[in-house]
């Protein structure tokens, strides 16, 4: 399957995905995206099985923080944030929408579709390029729509946190993860959008607790 991202970062956040990108890569990490916000730069990675531990976040952070350092993208002073995508994750490859099939999710395109932007449903998957997903009947009915939007005009996808994907969320878990069959909160999020293991370091690239 393609394995290529949605990618909407622009200004600084542009340069430093294309700065981290290949060291991730280098790394058997994969991105998924770059946010500034205020003060504090996003960085949200993963492996190709979509897990990204604590050990992982550390490990990335001492790589790239010289780097960031020495490029100087961001001319102000902030905190460099890495974070594992969470419960209700970001979908930015084509694989995510087919790995989570059955779950709801909500899209907004950065290229209308039938006059519409935003949509709303369970997934069905991938197919010749489009998204497909069950919408509400806008004509009222009681059956569900299958729709299908291009892949490439998707501008924002995430998926929807109910206690079924955090049931599914949890059966994913490696089984060294998770240990009594229980989650903590950290690995379950709290809704919010950067809900995961999160290692946090100083403009000097000093580690600090996150």
């Amino acid at each position: 399957m393609d394995t290529t991202r949605i990618s909407r970062e622009t200004g600084p956040a542009l340069r430093v995905a294309a700065l981290v990108e290949p060291v991730l890569d280098s790394m058997g990490f994969r991105l998924v995206r770059v946010k500034l916000s205020g003060t504090t730069l996003q960085i949200m990675a993963e492996r190709p099985d979509g897990t990204f531990s604590i050990d992982d976040c550390e490990k990335f952070s001492r790589a790239i923080s010289p780097m960031l350092d020495v490029a100087d993208i961001v001319s102000t002073r902030y905190q460099l944030e890495i974070s594992s995508p969470g419960i209700d994750r970001p979908l930015v490859r084509s694989e995510d929408f087919e790995r989570w099939a059955g779950h709801e999710a909500k899209i907004e395109m950065a290229v209308p579709v039938a006059g519409r932007k935003r949509f709303k449903g369970n997934l069905e998957g991938v197919t010749d390029g489009e998204v497909r997903l069950f919408i509400e009947n806008p004509e009222g009915g009681k059956e569900p729509l299958l729709i299908g939007v291009p892949f490439a005009d998707i501008g924002d996808a995430k998926l929807t946190l109910t206690d079924e994907l955090i049931e599914a969320a949890r059966a994913k878990l490696p089984a060294k993860a998770s240990g009594d069959g229980s989650l903590s909160a950290h690995q379950l999020g709290d809704g919010s959008e950067w809900t995961e293991e999160t290692t946090e370091i100083s403009e000097n690239g000093r580690l600090e607790n996150g």
